[in-house]
């Protein structure tokens, strides 16, 4: 499973003062909960670059003071205005306790409705879980494979080996919908299909009808 290492500064003047101190220096103030303490620090932006800004589940290995603590990032805050990282949560992650985390999903295989003319619909990116730390991974993979058109493979249908999904189980994760094209497709040949009487019926009754007065 891929990790993230951050070289960690902690932070004992936890007030409005020194925190915009540390943001002046491009640093984020950041905290770390869940174990024996609770540690306070701040690090580089750019340290938190790969973590933040990617889709993948990682782990991130964080050094406090000659200290390595094993964490996953819980909760992030940006500035309203600037959009610029302006705070981390970090659970510490204590291998006999069960941690909740999301858990992105990766689809693998071709739809067979795809092939049929359908088109995949992803309703989920990712799952809540709860799992002990050792059972963590870096995604979640669903075989769309046998998913057919106008067909779901829905949370109750995900396999997870050692991991609680959270998520309602009658939630569609993937679906495969009829595109206009194939509709259309479908209805030239039941037009096609159709007895010529009742194709001829139309035209015969409008020229039956007889004609306005003027």
């Amino acid at each position: 499973m891929k990790s993230v290492k951050i070289e960690g500064k902690k932070r004992s003047d936890l007030g409005k003062k020194a925190t915009r101190q540390v943001r002046s220096e491009d640093r984020v103030p950041a905290v770390i909960y869940g174990g024996n303490e609770t540690i306070h620090f701040s690090a580089p932006v750019m340290d938190f670059r790969t973590l933040v800004y990617t889709p993948e589940f990682q782990i991130a290995e964080i050094s406090v003071e000659g200290k390595t603590y094993r964490t996953i990032m819980k909760d992030i805050q940006f500035d309203v205005v600037t959009d610029e990282l302006n705070h981390i949560d970090f659970l510490e992650l204590v291998e006999d306790r069960k941690v909740v985390a999301t858990m992105p999903l990766k689809f693998t295989g071709q739809a067979q409705g795809v092939k049929d003319g359908g088109r995949l619909e992803l309703k989920l990116k990712s799952l809540n879980v709860r799992t002990y730390p050792k059972h963590l991974r870096e995604s979640i993979e669903v075989d769309i494979t046998n998913l057919q058109l106008h067909g779901n493979i829905r949370v109750q249908e995900v396999v997870a080996e050692n991991i609680e999904i959270l998520n309602s189980p009658r939630i569609p994760v993937a679906s495969v919908v009829t595109t206009r094209a194939l509709r259309q497709a479908d209805t030239e040949a039941a037009a096609a299909k159709a007895p010529a009487g009742k194709a001829a019926a139309a035209p015969a009754a409008a020229a039956a009808k007889p004609a306005a007065k003027k």
